[in-house]
């Protein structure tokens, strides 16, 4: 996602009290990072390059850290999507907005898919496989020129985008008064039947179909969708004002609990014998809790950070002012830096879980470092 993007759909009156927002978004760029890096080392999942470890007590917690992430993380960037983009229509106007968007999500998606995806298959190929051919004799046997790779978020934003367009100059819908702020049943509840909605179609696209060649996992759309147009509605009736602490505490303490469920995802599986990917899709009860749980912690981590944003984190520094612009820029460089780095460290002759504990701070870092970098080439900054 943009994070650049989101700064500039934020009127100047309005950046200096939403400090937070872009706190949060250095926060889940980072969460982003340590994703994918423990899927690397650890974690179930798939990425250019990997090295598992075989330790279970590795292996669990970093199965529970990157069903937590996936909870929330990416909806939560959906969310924020759609809470500056309609402030940024209605400035700009249809062409200008649309022309802003197709420059500033298009032009990082072609340069992923034409530049930095085959460099990165490139690096595996030659250092992990052994196959020591030059770059451009791997380019004329290459074939996968459209694959968006992480970008896939910035290409549903845009598909989400274009449709938003084309439903403001079909649909119109005017509040007579704003409504207020969901409070702490309502949202558990609209999590519960996002839940329900999730397994149905769960049933036909289980987690890990991916719609070739955009990478977009159909399993998790239904909240991202949601997301989006929850965003939408937020800042036309101010939810994120409106989110008082009792609601940020009352969901914080229901992500807690939402943690207990692990032990007994881990009991069932092991009672009934059954294959985990019954909790991944098909038509089993276990694919429906699992989906009905994933909703309801996630909307309560989703709205917790926000309150202890806005009540806490609602400040900046000349650090924290460079990290979120950055943000973008990292997000898009980033499978350079871990691939990389784990292609350096292939040789080290320590467990996975080892190597993500000691490299992924640097792995952090470095990522933010050459996002910062890469802001310096002239006409990059204009982008992102």
């Amino acid at each position: 996602m943009s994070p650049k993007i989101l700064l500039q759909q934020i009127t100047p009156e309005k950046a200096s009290k939403l400090f937070y927002i872009d706190n949060l978004k250095v926060f889940l760029t980072a969460l982003v990072i340590l994703h994918h890096t423990i899927i690397v080392y650890c974690a179930p999942g798939g990425w250019y390059y990997t090295e598992k470890t075989t330790q279970m007590a590795a292996i669990v917690p970093s199965t529970i850290f990157v069903s937590l992430n996936q909870s929330f993380f990416m909806g939560f960037f959906f969310l924020l999507a759609g809470y500056f983009t309609a402030p940024s229509y209605d400035r700009k106007g249809s062409w200008q907005f649309l022309g802003d968007r197709l420059i500033r999500l298009g032009t990082p998606l072609l340069f992923y898919s034409f530049v930095l995806s085959p460099l990165l298959s490139y690096l595996v190929y030659y250092f992990s496989e052994g196959n020591h051919i030059t770059y451009l004799q791997y380019l004329s046997g290459y074939h996968s020129w459209i694959d968006f790779g992480v970008l896939w978020f910035v290409a549903a934003l845009l598909l989400f985008t274009l449709l938003y367009v084309g439903a403001k100059h079909l649909i119109t819908i005017k509040f007579k008064n704003p409504i207020p702020a969901p409070g702490t049943g309502t949202i558990l509840l609209f999590a519960v039947l996002l839940g329900v909605l999730t397994f149905l179609v769960r049933i036909v696209f289980p987690v890990g179909w991916v719609l070739k060649p955009f990478g977009f996992q159909l399993g998790h759309f239904p909240q991202y969708i949601v997301m989006f147009i929850i965003g939408l509605l937020a800042y036309k009736n101010q939810w994120f004002n409106g989110l008082s602490v009792k609601t940020g505490k009352s969901l914080k303490r229901s992500a807690w609990i939402g943690l207990l469920f692990f032990p007994l995802f881990f009991l069932i599986r092991a009672k009934l014998n059954m294959p985990i990917t019954w909790y991944s899709g098909g038509f089993h009860w276990q694919s429906l809790l699992y989906a009905v749980w994933e909703q309801c912690i996630g909307f309560s981590i989703l709205t917790a950070l926000l309150s202890l944003g806005k009540n806490s984190w609602n400040q900046s520094s000349p650090l924290l002012s460079k990290l979120s612009r950055c943000a973008f820029s990292t997000y898009i460089f980033h499978p350079l830096v871990i691939t990389g780095v784990s292609l350096t460290f292939k040789y080290w002759l320590a467990d996975p879980a080892i190597k993500f504990l000691v490299l992924s701070p640097f792995i952090v870092m470095g990522s933010f470092l050459l996002g910062s970098i890469m802001l310096i080439i002239p006409g990059v900054k204009r982008i992102i």
